[in-house]
């Protein structure tokens, strides 16, 4: 995983800078994929690679997991960083950036798209998809940072997971069952509660999901399928109910999105708005990091502590304050809290 990578197998020539190279997260993924295949195929369960105290000489528990495949992970990790590799993780959504996607998703003049031509993509990108399409993605944009989900959990969302319920009069709410968490594959998977946010309305679900729900009643859709749907020509989504959006699709979408409002989507992908609303809970909401831990499903098997903080803080993230201002007196002051009204910087 080290020298090899800069060489092509067939001949042992040195690879050229425009073939990639294998990363250390790609070692990650295969010793995932390891463990995994021990673990569940074989039943060897999550244990570390031991020997029985009883039985001298016998081992259990997972190869994958071994102190020797781990030192090694480590040295490798070490090796690639004195290389130069950088591990770059998708940046996270701000929520300025939520904002102005809204408001030019929602404002989004919708047009009669007839065929789609060479020309007519040169002459007006921005008519990549219409304003069915780009209310679907607001609703997936705001639930997956809200959620903490991977968007292989969003995509997997169907009618029958969502409740729309009243829990004052006239004051709603949303009730989501997931089919599927990767935290918690063999059940227990506990609902979420959403609420209505009418002071800001781009990360408002219960808007979301009202004006999704909405218009696909609108559009005779079947309500008993995917909620997010296979996108079809420019503005359509697929009338089957079993037909829903892949990750591509969704990820080409998200980018076309974020080129719309003059931002480039080269930093971002499919795990940003899981990292955004971690630092949103902690940053914006002050939620402490127990509860943080406990709405995303970390509580119960919170193996790997480091990885809330990754979430948290990444180099690739747009800093929210300037080094030279961290203790400047006559620093500007941060938006109104909601809550009590104070503009200071611990707000």
């Amino acid at each position: 995983m080290n020298y090899p990578i800069d060489l092509l197998v067939m001949d042992k020539q040195a690879k050229e800078l425009s073939i990639s190279r294998v990363t250390y997260a790609t070692a990650q993924k295969m010793r995932a994929a390891i463990s995994h295949k021990y673990g569940c195929d074989h039943r060897l369960g999550t244990q570390p690679w031991l020997e029985d105290s009883l039985q001298p000489g016998h081992f259990r528990g997972n190869l994958s997991l071994s102190v020797t495949v781990s030192q090694y992970m480590i040295s490798l990790g070490r090796r690639k960083v004195r290389a130069g590799e950088v591990v770059t993780s998708a940046r996270a959504m701000d929520e300025q950036t939520m904002k102005e996607l809204y408001e030019y998703n929602v404002n989004f003049a919708n047009e009669d798209f007839g065929p789609t031509l060479n020309k007519r993509k040169a002459e007006a990108p921005q008519n990549w998809a219409g304003s069915s399409v780009r209310l679907m993605l607001q609703l997936m944009f705001v639930t997956a940072m809200l959620l903490l989900l991977r968007f292989e959990e969003v995509l997997r969302i169907t009618w029958s997971d969502v409740r729309f319920e009243y829990y004052q009069p006239r004051r709603r709410r949303i009730r989501l069952m997931l089919p599927f968490c990767k935290t918690h594959q063999y059940g227990g998977i506990v609902p979420f509660f959403l609420y209505e946010n009418p002071e800001k309305p781009w990360m408002c679900p219960v808007r979301a999901w009202a004006a999704w729900w909405h218009h696909c009643r609108y559009l005779g859709l079947d309500m008993n399928g995917y909620v997010f749907r296979k996108k079809m020509g420019q503005d359509g989504v697929s009338a089957n109910p079993h037909d829903g959006m892949t990750a591509d699709s969704f990820l080409e979408c998200f980018r076309n999105n974020l080129l719309d409002i003059g931002i480039d989507p080269r930093p971002y992908g499919t795990h940003s708005f899981r990292r955004r609303g971690c630092q949103y809970l902690a940053m914006v909401l002050r939620w402490p990091l127990r509860q943080i831990c406990t709405w995303g499903g970390w509580a119960e098997n919170f193996d790997n502590p480091g990885t809330i903080f990754k979430y948290l803080l990444s180099w690739t993230d747009a800093p929210q304050l300037q080094r030279e201002d961290y203790f400047n007196p006559e620093q500007a002051g941060s938006d109104p809290c909601t809550a009590c009204g104070r503009t200071c910087t611990c707000a």
